[in-house]
Protein backbone atom coordinates (compact mmCIF):
# COMPACT_ATOMS: atom_id res chain seq x y z
CA UNK A 1 0.00 0.00 0.00
CA UNK A 2 2.37 2.56 0.66
CA UNK A 3 5.38 1.09 -1.49
CA UNK A 4 3.48 1.49 -4.73
CA UNK A 5 2.24 5.17 -4.87
CA UNK A 6 0.01 5.83 -7.31
CA UNK A 7 1.51 7.91 -10.57
CA UNK A 8 -0.54 11.20 -9.89
CA UNK A 9 1.17 11.49 -6.20
CA UNK A 10 4.81 12.17 -8.07
CA UNK A 11 2.34 15.35 -9.90
CA UNK A 12 0.71 16.25 -6.87
CA UNK A 13 4.06 16.69 -5.17
CA UNK A 14 5.14 18.81 -7.51
CA UNK A 15 2.37 20.92 -7.69
CA UNK A 16 2.63 21.47 -4.25
CA UNK A 17 6.24 22.60 -3.96
CA UNK A 18 5.17 24.91 -7.09
CA UNK A 19 2.74 26.02 -4.36
CA UNK A 20 5.11 26.53 -2.13
CA UNK A 21 7.81 28.68 -4.23
CA UNK A 22 5.73 31.04 -6.03
CA UNK A 23 3.83 32.13 -3.13
CA UNK A 24 6.90 32.73 -0.53
CA UNK A 25 8.91 34.67 -3.30
CA UNK A 26 7.25 37.82 -2.12
CA UNK A 27 8.03 37.18 2.03
CA UNK A 28 11.81 35.94 0.82
CA UNK A 29 12.08 39.81 -0.93
CA UNK A 30 10.66 40.97 2.30
CA UNK A 31 13.35 39.23 4.13
CA UNK A 32 15.74 40.24 1.13
CA UNK A 33 16.60 36.40 0.81
CA UNK A 34 16.93 36.14 -2.99
CA UNK A 35 20.16 36.65 -4.69
CA UNK A 36 21.91 39.80 -5.34
CA UNK A 37 25.28 40.84 -6.23
CA UNK A 38 26.53 42.07 -2.75
CA UNK A 39 30.23 42.34 -3.92
CA UNK A 40 29.09 45.94 -5.71
CA UNK A 41 26.21 46.78 -4.11
CA UNK A 42 27.47 47.01 -0.33
CA UNK A 43 30.71 48.80 -1.03
CA UNK A 44 27.94 51.76 -2.38
CA UNK A 45 26.72 54.45 0.26
CA UNK A 46 23.49 54.04 1.34
CA UNK A 47 22.07 56.81 -1.17
CA UNK A 48 23.58 54.85 -3.73
CA UNK A 49 22.38 52.22 -3.09
CA UNK A 50 18.85 53.19 -2.90
CA UNK A 51 19.47 54.98 -6.60
CA UNK A 52 20.69 51.62 -7.85
CA UNK A 53 17.71 49.71 -5.67
CA UNK A 54 15.13 52.28 -7.51
CA UNK A 55 16.39 51.88 -10.83
CA UNK A 56 16.76 48.18 -11.24
CA UNK A 57 13.21 48.08 -9.95
CA UNK A 58 11.97 50.30 -12.31
CA UNK A 59 13.80 48.58 -15.45
CA UNK A 60 13.71 45.54 -14.25
CA UNK A 61 11.48 44.31 -10.96
CA UNK A 62 8.11 46.19 -12.51
CA UNK A 63 8.55 44.76 -16.07
CA UNK A 64 8.79 41.24 -15.18
CA UNK A 65 6.13 41.17 -12.69
CA UNK A 66 3.46 42.71 -14.19
CA UNK A 67 4.39 40.98 -17.70
CA UNK A 68 4.19 37.86 -14.98
CA UNK A 69 1.16 38.87 -13.71
CA UNK A 70 -0.67 39.33 -17.39
CA UNK A 71 0.60 35.98 -18.56
CA UNK A 72 -0.70 34.20 -15.18
CA UNK A 73 -3.87 35.62 -15.77
CA UNK A 74 -3.97 34.35 -19.04
CA UNK A 75 -2.81 30.77 -18.54
CA UNK A 76 -5.18 30.78 -15.75
CA UNK A 77 -8.17 32.06 -17.65
CA UNK A 78 -7.10 29.46 -20.72
CA UNK A 79 -6.87 26.60 -18.36
CA UNK A 80 -10.62 27.34 -16.04
CA UNK A 81 -12.19 28.09 -19.81
CA UNK A 82 -10.82 24.52 -21.25
CA UNK A 83 -11.37 22.29 -18.19
CA UNK A 84 -7.83 21.39 -18.02
CA UNK A 85 -7.06 18.28 -16.13
CA UNK A 86 -3.63 16.86 -15.43
CA UNK A 87 -1.53 14.63 -17.47
CA UNK A 88 -1.47 11.31 -15.94
CA UNK A 89 -4.45 11.09 -13.28
CA UNK A 90 -6.72 13.29 -15.14
CA UNK A 91 -7.76 15.16 -12.14
CA UNK A 92 -10.33 18.04 -12.33
CA UNK A 93 -9.33 21.57 -11.19
CA UNK A 94 -5.78 20.53 -10.17
CA UNK A 95 -4.29 22.45 -13.11
CA UNK A 96 -6.38 25.41 -13.00
CA UNK A 97 -6.28 25.91 -9.26
CA UNK A 98 -2.47 25.65 -9.83
CA UNK A 99 -2.05 28.19 -12.39
CA UNK A 100 -4.56 30.29 -10.44
CA UNK A 101 -1.53 30.63 -8.46
CA UNK A 102 0.72 32.21 -10.51
CA UNK A 103 -1.07 35.29 -11.16
CA UNK A 104 -1.60 35.47 -7.57
CA UNK A 105 2.21 35.06 -5.92
CA UNK A 106 3.22 37.53 -8.83
CA UNK A 107 0.71 40.47 -7.27
CA UNK A 108 2.38 39.18 -3.95
CA UNK A 109 4.89 39.76 -5.63
CA UNK A 110 4.62 43.20 -6.72
CA UNK A 111 2.67 44.76 -3.40
CA UNK A 112 5.84 43.74 -1.65
CA UNK A 113 8.26 45.02 -4.53
CA UNK A 114 6.26 48.51 -4.32
CA UNK A 115 7.09 48.39 -0.64
CA UNK A 116 10.79 48.12 -1.24
CA UNK A 117 10.58 50.74 -4.13
CA UNK A 118 8.38 53.59 -2.10
CA UNK A 119 10.63 52.59 1.12
CA UNK A 120 14.21 53.64 -0.86
CA UNK A 121 12.61 56.42 -3.06
CA UNK A 122 11.43 57.68 0.52
CA UNK A 123 15.04 57.86 1.89
CA UNK A 124 16.31 59.38 -1.39
CA UNK A 125 13.82 62.23 -1.03
CA UNK A 126 13.80 62.76 2.36
CA UNK A 127 17.50 61.14 3.55
CA UNK A 128 15.78 58.91 5.99
CA UNK A 129 14.36 55.29 7.22
CA UNK A 130 10.58 55.24 6.87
Amino acid sequence: MFNQPHIWTYEITTFFYAIGFMILVAYTLLHRGHVSIDLFYRRLSLRKQAIVTVVTYLVFFFPFVLILTKVGIELATASWVTKEVTTTARLPIVMPAMKTIIPIAAMLLLLQGMSEFVRNLFFLVKGRDL
